[in-house]
């Protein structure tokens, strides 16, 4: 097995590592390498959820199965393992605003409140109080020790770095954090798994929204708050009505499918939704360029860093140059689909410099041509 380096004091011997485990290779790799580096290891889980027909099946975590796969890895592995419950923490913080913010017009991202809320915050106080030295996830990331202190960083595999969820990462939280996957490929870790004979090894990866049952989100939404599927007008931008919805849960700031509107001259894409008037106001792509974006919460890393940048918002987007104005973001050139909801990341680099929330765009020049 490759040594892991989980930057802590030597002796390892003395030191007591918690590892996060969710029942997929991932962490459970994380626990391995924690175990085989002569430290104590422990593995918690966070029940965060129990949906019926969720649990059981593939692509979840924090629940049902997975539960019961992170405690096989530890019984293998001959390390303890505990369950904390957190389904309501979990609801309050996690899946109620995942609704709430659908219900506003906004376009959510449930995986970096769970990091915010249950996962560092709830799991770093069960760390400190098993008097660990430090909290280990299976995140694809790094924490690499700057001239300044620890640094968040990209992970070397492109295709799996989640940086960009892990924005909100406090100083202080990133000084206890270990993430020993960020300098592996996927590949690499699934292998570890399976020379380990652990039986998640070949286990799907978790999907973006674990708790969401066949990825119909529209539906949970519709469960838990039954006026988001109240009907409205879609209108484009002189406010002539060109069709109906039956929910702003089913659209997003981009999208150009299921408006089910004919007849124009080029192709309608939602530019905005209005939850007071419960309005899709569409028009064409060129009205969707945006020169600025507005955020707050904002989480800053980067000390007095002012030097050049690159800024992501959304998770799969490529990075652009942009500038930061302590609550704004100006792009280098016009940029599209920019959401309000989503999260705006700023990078140096591979250094994740820190982020905030969109709370509302400009308008580039190109789009009033």
């Amino acid at each position: 097995m490759i040594p892991a380096d989980f930057q802590l004091p030597q002796p390892l011997a003395a030191r007591r590592i918690v590892v996060a485990m969710s029942g997929g290779v991932d962490s459970s790799v994380v626990a391995a390498l924690a175990a085989a580096s002569g430290a104590e290891t422990i593995g918690v889980t966070l029940q965060l959820y129990d949906h019926g027909e969720a649990v059981g099946r593939a692509g979840s975590c924090c629940a049902g199965r997975d539960i019961r796969d992170a405690r096989a890895v530890c019984d293998k592995l001959g390390i303890a393992h505990y369950v904390f419950d957190h389904a309501s923490s979990f609801k309050e913080t996690v899946i109620d605003d995942f609704a709430d913010e659908y219900l506003a017009g906004r376009t959510p991202i449930p995986c970096v409140k769970c990091n915010m809320g249950p996962k560092f915050t709830d799991l770093f106080a069960l760390a400190r109080d098993l008097g660990a030295d430090c909290l280990a996830t299976g995140h694809y990331v790094r924490r690499v020790q700057g001239a300044q202190g620890p640094e968040l960083h990209r992970a070397i595999d492109p295709a799996r770095d989640q940086s960009y969820f892990l924005f909100a990462t406090t100083a202080a939280q990133l000084d206890f954090l270990r993430f020993p996957l960020g300098g592996m490929p996927k590949a690499q870790v699934r292998e570890l798994a399976a020379e380990l004979g652990l039986g998640v090894a070949a286990k799907p990866d978790s999907q973006d929204i674990c708790f969401v049952p066949d990825r119909d989100y529209a539906s949970l939404v519709k469960k838990l708050r039954p006026e988001a599927e109240t009907s409205g007008d879609i209108v484009d931008e002189s406010g002539r009505v060109l069709g109906q919805h039956k929910g702003l849960i089913h659209f997003t700031v981009g999208q150009r499918r299921g408006l089910e509107i004919g007849g124009a001259a080029e192709p309608y894409y939602v530019l905005r939704l209005d939850a007071q008037s419960r309005q899709v106001i569409v028009g064409p792509k060129r009205a969707l360029a945006v020169r600025a974006a507005r955020i707050d919460k904002v989480n800053w890393l980067a000390g007095d860093y002012r030097g050049e940048m690159t800024v992501k918002v959304r998770s799969l987007a490529k990075p652009v140059p942009a500038r930061f104005d302590g609550d704004r973001v100006v792009f280098e050139l016009p940029e599209y689909g920019v959401a309000p909801g989503q999260a705006a990341v700023l990078y140096a680099g591979d250094r994740v410099l820190g982020g905030g929330w969109i709370q509302q765009t400009e308008r580039a020049e190109l789009a009033l041509a």
